[in-house]
């Protein structure tokens, strides 16, 4: 498998250097400057504005961002770029939640032109293949940039706007450049189920584990390689300096910019690969709280979920006995009981198993738990395991270890992909 083209900004040389691999999966960049907060980590856009915009030159350039996508001093890459005369930026392409992020989850912001800067913004949000392919090709762009925020779960659906627009720049014979972002829980490990092709869908387009331990550029370079291989994309991507594996947002240095509205934390991003599972139950995951994702719970449930859950002594994290009111979403208004997080060691914390030992106890202690009709944890998970497992009275430990071949194989391949140590 092999990639059309492929530049990699070396993470700890001169700003002026850039690396031209030839095609291949084994080429990485220069080892990455190592270093803990105080901002010294230095984002891929950071990098590439310094350099002059080399990398751009001479291209009609257009953006895939949304308000994650700031610079160092906290403004919008796009604010940044527009009156710059060393970059010909001619377009914003907005996702989910739209450019400047004013829509709620599953919506975006159509087509307008930003009165900031008068550029056409396009909704790509929902669009692929040879209709994402169109706009690009609609709005006469060169090189489309891709520069948003992570949040490191299979599920969370800008990694897969990154796929699509991967797939749809080669349709339409455009270059793909990924400015690189951390990942927000560290990029340490691979957890949870792999996704089965079968259950293919915007929240998990291809097989990759819930939580992919892998940056933005990372997955390009894996998007590229394993998935569009038959027609890759003129792909680069601009890695950060300073930032290691074991590094957690906070340890970056960077300001936090919420890349929706229900990521409101880095402790968000830390439990969300696990506890995002309760969108595929008749719980409320949080939304209409101040703590999405880490309070759960429903009508009807009360003292006995966290006690079972905190009986299982899962590493890292503790369960407290919760009532809160929903201002939005499930039970809007209404006041139900459950469970708060609270993550005590996150070195040792899995989210995903932990995310799945909630979903046992819930049904152990709570007579009204069911699934959603659709069977969307089917979507989460990737797979019907969890669910069928979970249904015929399968323990954490049993469903967890359903997934550990699959997921092994993923970490072997995903070590081709990874371009910083520590």
């Amino acid at each position: 498998m092999s990639l059309s083209r492929r530049g990699v900004l070396a993470a700890g040389g001169a700003m002026g250097a850039l690396a031209a691999t030839a095609a291949g999966t084994g080429a990485a960049s220069a080892a990455p400057e190592h270093g803990r907060g105080h901002g010294r980590v230095r984002t891929g856009f950071d990098r590439l504005a310094a350099d002059g915009y080399r990398l751009l030159r001479g291209q009609k350039v257009g953006v895939v961002t949304n308000p994650t996508g700031i610079t160092a001093d906290v403004g919008h890459i796009v604010d940044a770029m527009h009156p710059d005369e060393r970059v010909n930026l001619t377009a914003v392409f907005g996702p989910e939640h739209g450019f400047r992020g004013t829509a709620q989850a599953g919506g975006s912001e159509g087509r307008y032109d930003d009165p900031a800067t008068g550029l056409p913004v396009y909704d790509t949000y929902l669009k692929s293949g040879q209709d994402l392919a169109d706009i690009f090709t609609a709005s006469g762009v060169d090189t489309v940039v891709f520069d948003i925020q992570d949040a490191g779960a299979r599920f969370y659906t800008y990694i897969w706007t990154l796929y699509d627009c991967m797939e749809a720049a080669a349709l339409a014979g455009k270059r793909l450049v990924v400015l690189d972002r951390p990942n927000p829980v560290t990029g340490r490990a691979a957890l949870g189920p792999v996704l089965d092709p079968a259950f293919a869908t915007f929240v998990g387009r291809r097989e990759i584990a819930q939580a992919h331990g892998m940056t933005v550029a990372e997955l390009a370079l894996f998007f590229n390689a394993e998935f569009l291989h038959e027609n890759p994309v003129r792909l680069e991507v601009v890695t950060m300096s300073g930032w290691r594996r074991s590094d957690f947002f906070d340890d970056t240095g960077l300001p936090w910019v919420p890349p929706s509205p229900n990521m409101p934390t880095p402790e968000t991003a830390l439990v969300y690969s696990g506890t995002c599972l309760f969108e595929g139950t008749n719980l409320s995951e949080g939304r209409g709280t101040t703590r999405p994702f880490e309070l759960l719970g429903a009508e009807g449930i009360d003292h006995r979920w966290a006690a079972a859950a905190s009986a299982l002594k899962l590493p890292g994290v503790a369960f407290r006995e919760a009532y809160f009111a929903p201002t939005f979403s499930k039970f809007q208004g209404r006041t139900v009981g459950g469970v708060q997080l609270h993550v005590r060691d996150r070195e040792v914390f899995d989210p995903v198993r932990t995310g799945i030992a909630l979903l046992v106890t819930a049904k152990q202690t709570w007579s009204g738990f069911a699934w959603r009709p659709d069977h969307w944890i089917d979507k989460l998970t990737g797979n019907t395991r969890v669910r069928t497992m979970i249904d015929a009275g399968a323990d954490t430990d049993q469903v967890v270890g359903a997934w550990q071949r699959d997921l092994s194989a993923f970490r072997a391949k995903r070590r081709r992909y990874l371009r910083y140590g520590g």
